[in-house]
């Protein structure tokens, strides 16, 4: 079934309610055919975005394959709660790589399958911001490069949290890490450096790129077996929120998730060989300061006297996404 967008029947809520839906529309959590790829028993914090989105995706890659998906996952969160030795919380054929070579061993293994003769097995590669936007981003480039038939996934946290929430290439201005304190003149990580890891893959014009949040499962789900109809090398961009490193509430990720989409600061959208194709629009646009108030991280930029500069710079951010992608009609 392609993407579709979902009315909402109920005023002011982002409910519509399953009993609302036909059963082709429904996103259900459990059901007998469901590979639950990343199972229980694995050490995530509550409220992990990241576990939340790697068990989907990779279950929606499983489903598009008939179950012949073999992943490799690069150091970071997602590797060391799932797999603490002797344990594993996985279900599926999955290989742990170092930091940065996840997208190297992946395209080691879809070469291995390749000259086997197993075309009906397919290789996802994963990792954090950390693995994918610095450490492992040589190989990323050389993967999309070379076209290699390679679904990689970032599951964005927006800093090295396993390490101790240092700053990434991916952690966003003004927002507090370890190593970006909220002291002096310009508190926070400093503007205008990190990387835009979608945009380069599209620069690369590899056949398929997208980006995603938990905030909408189905529309994650449905980008994963959409990549999985294309060979060569793809790229899907997740928002997980993190609670530990972000300073929000472990009931709050989807919220978060969800105003991070709806305020522009993150443009959901896809693009096929370096063309931006179909972009989810924003349902009900909010300012960047509902996003921002709800971590701890920015907590600097609310004290007395406010620092509404800073706060106006990172809206002017979202409005540039805003008229760049066109989010809003």
């Amino acid at each position: 079934m392609p993407a579709q967008q979902i009315k909402f029947y109920q005023i002011g809520s982002y409910a519509a309610g399953n009993r609302l839906l036909d059963p082709g529309q429904r996103s259900v959590q459990s059901t007998a055919d469901r590979t639950n790829s990343l199972t229980l028993g694995h050490r995530a914090c509550q409220g992990c975005g990241e576990a939340l989105g790697a068990r989907y995706a990779l279950d929606a890659a499983m489903r598009a394959t008939d179950g012949q998906v073999i992943a490799v996952n690069a150091t970071g969160c997602l590797e060391v709660f799932s797999t603490p030795y002797p344990e594993t919380s996985w279900r599926i054929p999955w290989i742990h790589s170092l930091f940065g070579n996840a997208p190297a061993v992946a395209t080691g293994v879809a070469a291995a399958m390749k000259a086997k003769g197993r075309t009906d097995v397919r290789v996802v590669g994963q990792g954090g911001d950390g693995g994918t936007v610095d450490i492992g981003f040589a190989c990323l480039s050389g993967m999309f490069e070379r076209n290699d038939d390679v679904l990689y996934i970032c599951y964005d946290n927006e800093a090295y949290m396993n390490t101790g929430v240092q700053r990434s290439g991916a952690t966003p201005p003004a927002a507090r890490t370890m190593t970006t304190q909220a002291v002096g003149p310009e508190p926070g990580n400093v503007f205008g450096q990190g990387k835009n890891v979608p945009l380069i893959a599209m620069a690369h014009e590899i056949s398929y790129v997208a980006t995603a949040t938990v905030a909408e499962l189905r529309d994650l789900e449905c980008k994963v077996r959409k990549a999985m109809e294309f060979r060569g090398a793809r790229y899907i961009h997740v928002m997980v929120p993190c609670p530990l490193g972000w300073g929000s509430a472990s009931c709050d990720t989807i919220r978060v998730a969800r105003l991070a989409k709806e305020s522009g600061l993150f443009p959901v959208f896809e693009a096929e060989h370096g063309e931006v194709t179909d972009v989810v629009k924003i349902r009900h646009q909010v300012p960047v300061e509902d996003y921002l108030r709800l971590q701890r991280r920015y907590a600097h930029l609310f004290g007395d006297p406010p620092r509404t500069d800073v706060i106006a710079r990172i809206q002017a951010m979202a409005d540039r996404n805003i008229r760049r992608f066109g989010l809003v009609d």
